[in-house]
């Protein structure tokens, strides 16, 4: 068969994947992108970041209605028609999908579904329902993403234990959930179960969970979990799985000792790996880490000069605004303009309740590292606005240098951390002082107005707190 040929071909149509098609497109490229699954954009609009968002606020109004008691507003006993959120959950992702594919129309991107696999490193064979296909390219994009990992030991093929691409499929409410793996993932889908009824436990091998995030922004969201999940227990493993009937019978090691449970389900949460099975990459000169994630430099490039890899492929922060920042810097590279991925500020957002999202150094890092560093602090017990919000147990914190007071990192936990922590991501690329935040007005009451209070601390001058300059 003859090929087709492209300029730059890019594999996956997540968010790195259909960014990377487009930015190429609008710098006048002839580009082609191969996806297989039927509906563009990737892990993160079909199972990962836009429907567990949707869940998260879905189930956050039944959090909502039952709060508003104690402000005299009472709601009768809600009821979950689970039909009905997954077709309001579906519908969301079919709009997105749709919009992308749009998008992809008019810019003149081809779109090729069907499943790839390098022939050699300028060529792609694309399995599709007609059959193949091969496609000639000058430059090709990995953009592959990665999927929920499933150790061996707990592979029973039992649809009753899942990844996070089943829970968010809802099949079921179940009583009694099992999560392996306090991270972020296992603690957002714990949120959003937990509050359509069902028991949820969750168990961390490591002594807390959230791991590597700083402790003090952890705390609020574990006092809010052990309230709303029926256990937490940290420094406890699962040993094996079996199928008891319409349960699961799990062994766990906790204390040094074993025991046995049943859950009507379990969830898997303990990590992802990269999604390039098959691929051909051995048909190429791409290389891999110790871990599987594909090596490229700062440019993106791998060790194939004709290949690039961004997003999960390629490892660090597994996050989709990663990606789409490298696919930029992918594209630029391929042009030949002067790009890179270093120093960039990447922020991190975990969805739980209550959000948690931080942004360059974090307190953690500076210690491990040993680099000399001062706080500012704005617990939102003194903020008028979460009072009103009844969301009084956030923080919001600076992490300063002490010699030019330059703005280092920014840490917040309370309601809508994810939408302040842009500020913070601001203030670090753009090497803002404290004195820079404090002195930029914002807006009363409201939440954001915390990290110009903390900037104010830093000089001992907060109108709303006593807190004063740590020397």
């Amino acid at each position: 068969m003859e090929p087709t040929n492209t300029e730059i071909l890019v594999l996956g149509a997540g968010p790195g994947g259909y960014t990377a098609a487009f930015y190429a497109a609008d710098k006048g490229k002839k580009v082609t992108l191969v996806e297989q699954n039927r509906r563009l954009g990737g892990i993160c609009l079909n199972v990962g970041c836009i429907p567990s968002k949707a869940l998260l606020h879905a189930t956050e109004i039944l959090r909502e209605a039952t709060d508003s008691a104690q402000r005299g507003i009472v709601f009768g006993s809600p009821k979950v028609d689970l039909d009905r959120l997954r077709k309001w959950k579906e519908a969301i992702l079919e709009k997105l999908g749709q919009g992308i594919k749009g998008l992809a129309q008019h810019r003149g991107v081809q779109v090729v579904h069907g499943r790839g696999h390098f022939e050699d490193s300028q060529t792609l064979r694309v399995e599709t329902t007609e059959g193949q296909k091969f496609i000639r390219y000058q430059k090709a994009i990995i953009a592959v993403g990665s999927k929920p990992a499933m150790p061996n030991a707990f592979d029973l093929g039992n649809k009753r234990i899942m990844t996070s691409t089943e829970a968010l499929e809802l099949p079921d409410i179940p009583q009694d959930l099992l999560i392996v793996g306090g991270g972020y993932i296992g603690m957002e889908l714990g949120t959003v179960y937990a509050a359509l009824g069902s028991k949820v436990v969750v168990l961390e091998a490591l002594p807390s969970i959230l791991t590597g995030i700083d402790p003090d922004l952890v705390r609020p969201v574990a006092r809010a979990a052990q309230k709303a999940f029926k256990e937490i227990r940290i420094n406890t493993k699962v040993l094996k799985m079996a199928t008891a009937g319409k349960q699961i019978k799990v062994t766990i090691e906790m204390n040094k000792e074993s025991r046995e449970e049943l859950y009507d389900r379990v969830l898997v949460s303990v990590g992802r790996s990269p999604n390039y099975a098959d691929l051909g990459l051995e048909n190429t000169k791409v290389t891999k880490d110790d871990k599987g994630f594909i090596q490229c430099n700062p440019q993106q490039q791998t060790g194939d000069p004709y290949i690039y890899a961004i997003g999960d492929i390629n490892g660090g922060t597994l996050l989709a605004h990663r990606a789409t920042k490298e696919a930029k810097i992918a594209v630029e590279a391929m042009l030949g303009e002067s790009s890179a991925f270093e120093n960039i500020v990447i922020p991190a957002v975990v969805y739980t309740h209550p959000e948690i999202a931080w942004c360059g150094l974090t307190e953690t890092e500076a210690k491990q590292k040993g680099i000399e560093i001062q706080m500012a602090k704005f617990l939102w017990g003194a903020s008028g606005r979460a009072l009103t919000l009844d969301r009084p147990d956030g923080l919001t914190k600076l992490v300063i240098d002490p010699d030019s007071e330059r703005i280092l990192g920014v840490g917040i936990v309370g309601a809508g951390a994810g939408e302040l922590i842009s500020e913070g991501v601001l203030a670090v690329e753009m090497g803002a002082t404290a004195r820079d935040i404090a002195d930029s007005v914002h807006p009363h009451p409201t939440l954001s107005e915390t990290l110009m209070e903390a900037a104010e601390s830093f000089y001992g001058t907060a109108t709303h707190t006593l807190s004063r300059r740590d020397s």
